[in-house]
């Protein structure tokens, strides 16, 4: 591994650990404060792919993969109130969102970017979170995928209410999932002018 990409491993390790931690803790009803964290993965991927290339940023990505399969692993030996605080279902879910949605944002961010500066960034985020969103949150508690992990009940995210207590009736974890996508498309929103900010201080060429 290069030095100069050191820094974004560092930085995508940094962001994979603080959000399996804060994951565990609730912001408000429909929110863990793990969801204000996830995305600056994506910020830190667009960078690495903007300075360096799409193969630099795959390689990131797979260090920050590496480090989430550590600590699942990890959350699956602590045993919390109600069983292992990360569960197969979730581990699963979890490693190949992650794999997935960062995958796809590097391929897309490569594609776009000679366009406009905010267009890689903007585009490869919105679809790379959408479909971090839909993976996850699918394979983790979707009753139709039970099979994958028998002894896990998760009745309580497949309880019928209006979506975000004010929408159609839907199972929890979709209220759960709407909530989550949208803040990661607020903050890849947000995350343009970090992005702009840091590629006109350090690189020599238009962003």
């Amino acid at each position: 591994m290069t030095r100069h990409l050191l820094p974004g491993v560092l930085a995508m390790a940094a962001i994979v650990v603080a959000s399996n931690i804060l994951v565990q803790h609730l912001f408000g009803q429909w929110l863990t404060w793990g969801a204000f964290t996830y995305p600056l993965a994506f910020l830190v991927t667009d960078l690495i792919n903007r300075f360096y290339g799409a193969k630099a940023a795959r390689l990131v990505v797979l260090v920050g993969f590496g480090v989430g399969l550590i600590c699942s692993f990890i959350g699956t030996q602590i045993i919390g109130e109600v069983g292992p605080l990360v569960t197969l279902r979730i581990a699963v879910g979890s490693g190949l969102a992650f794999l997935t949605a960062q995958l796809l944002d590097v391929s897309i961010f490569d594609k776009l970017r000679h366009g406009s500066w905010w267009r890689a960034p903007l585009a490869s985020t919105l679809v790379g979170a959408s479909a971090d969103t839909a993976i996850f949150f699918t394979i983790a508690f979707s009753a139709g995928l039970t099979w994958l992990e028998p002894g896990n009940d998760v009745s309580w995210a497949t309880e019928v209410l209006p979506i975000l207590g004010v929408g159609p009736n839907a199972p929890l974890w979709v209220s759960l999932a709407v909530a989550d996508w949208g803040v990661k498309l607020l903050l890849a929103i947000v995350a343009l002018v970090p992005f702009r900010l840091i590629v006109k201080r350090f690189s020599t060429t238009p962003a």
